[in-house]
């Protein structure tokens, strides 16, 4: 018989197709995976229809098209004062995930460590330790998951190759501020460590409040990965479409594995975004329009025995319970799905040790109606 091998042997099936599965099973409202039950822009849809018919179907440059790496470039810039080259410092990627992948796997060798921040996107650990890193997490824990960089600095060591951060943050709904900025600039300083900022949400942002990418701190640039999704942009995430933003020699280890990776994304999709994007106003908007359903949720919750956390940025609402509830959080999470019929994620999946602080992550990027009746549901827990 021939043995079986596993670089990840401890990683079962993730939450998000766990509690999927169970909502179709039991037809639930899903509010657990995050990804819209609307359809994008139908301009969009025309617009990549249009390239497919126009004979864009084959493959793209290894790096992306240079219409849409010039697109994001000036769009990069001009909102954050930065100046990324689209042919040595923008690679077009299939989707975050693969660009948080690539960085990794570019840079990351047995031994090294890399720090993260819990609850943290499920993806992480798993890339890191399938490349046979060590992974060290900061935890933090409601109500507010701040983060005390003093305690933070006590993770570092000789072995530290790579911090990972997100904002806006998956999945608590939290951003970074100034003071946090500024201590990782002070932390950093004088090392040759890098930093893989995980940026999706950076358009879901709100109460005014500014997105403060790592592209505005020439200090972090230089030795930063920055992720950015098309998918989030655009109502679109089963496009899988985003792309990566570094140095140029940073850049170049990323294409090393891009290349032998995924070698290039689909054609018509980037002509088609290329020309959605020439009009900003397609992105500038976004936060307002999800303030909306984030107002709207976060009212409507308010009349639910649950709790609410605060919601600075992304599409996720997270709830506390454990003043009406002592279960652990996966329990009642699938107690609401088979006994009430909505789908949320227990938050304990975002942590290596499933750290449970007994609070629930709901999508708001949902129409009205799907939203107005999950919370009807919730309102007979």
């Amino acid at each position: 018989m021939i043995a079986t091998y596993s670089k990840l042997p401890g990683t079962a099936t993730s939450i998000f197709s766990v509690m999927s599965q169970l909502a179709a099973e039991h037809n639930a409202i899903n509010l657990s995976q995050g990804f819209p039950d609307y359809d994008c822009d139908p301009k969009l849809i025309d617009l990549v229809a249009d390239a497919m018919k126009s004979g864009h179907n084959q493959y793209a440059p290894m790096t992306g098209l240079p219409a849409l790496r010039e697109l994001v470039a000036n769009k990069v810039n001009t909102q954050y004062g930065s100046d990324y080259n689209p042919e040595t410092e923008i690679t077009i990627t299939a989707g975050g995930t693969q660009a948080i992948f690539t960085a990794l796997t570019a840079c990351i060798q047995a031994g090294d460590e890399v720090i993260i921040f819990e609850p943290a996107y499920d993806a992480y650990a798993p890339i890191i330790k399938s490349l046979g890193g060590l992974v060290k997490s900061y935890e933090m824990a409601p109500p507010d998951y701040d983060i005390d960089w003093e305690m933070f600095k006590k993770l570092f060591t000789s072995s530290t190759k790579m911090i990972i951060l997100n904002s806006p943050h998956n999945p608590t709904g939290t951003v970074l501020k100034e003071k946090d900025v500024q201590a990782l600039i002070k932390l950093t300083k004088n090392t040759d460590v890098l930093i893989l900022s995980d940026e999706v949400y950076e358009h879901l942002i709100y109460d005014g409040q500014k997105h403060l990418s790592l592209a505005l701190y020439p200090e972090l640039k230089e030795r930063a990965f920055i992720v950015a999704s098309f998918g989030k942009l655009l109502h679109a995430t089963g496009w899988k479409t985003g792309y990566c933003l570094a140095p140029a020699n940073l850049t170049k280890e990323f294409r090393k594995i891009h290349q032998f990776n995924v070698f290039s994304v689909n054609t018509p999709m980037q002509v088609g975004i290329a020309n959605y994007l020439q009009d900003p106003s397609t992105y500038l908007g976004l936060a307002g329009f999800f303030q909306e359903k984030r107002d709207l949720f976060r009212s409507m919750l308010e009349q639910t025995k649950f709790k609410l956390l605060p919601c600075e940025g992304s599409y996720f609402q997270c709830v506390t319970y454990r003043h009406f509830s002592d279960e652990e959080d996966t329990a009642i999470a699938k107690r609401l799905i088979t006994d009430f019929g909505v789908a949320s994620i227990p938050v304990s999946a975002f942590y290596m040790r499933n750290t449970d602080h007994g609070v629930l992550r709901f999508c708001f990027a949902k129409k009205q109606d799907t939203l107005e009746k999950s919370v009807e549901r919730l309102m007979k827990l």
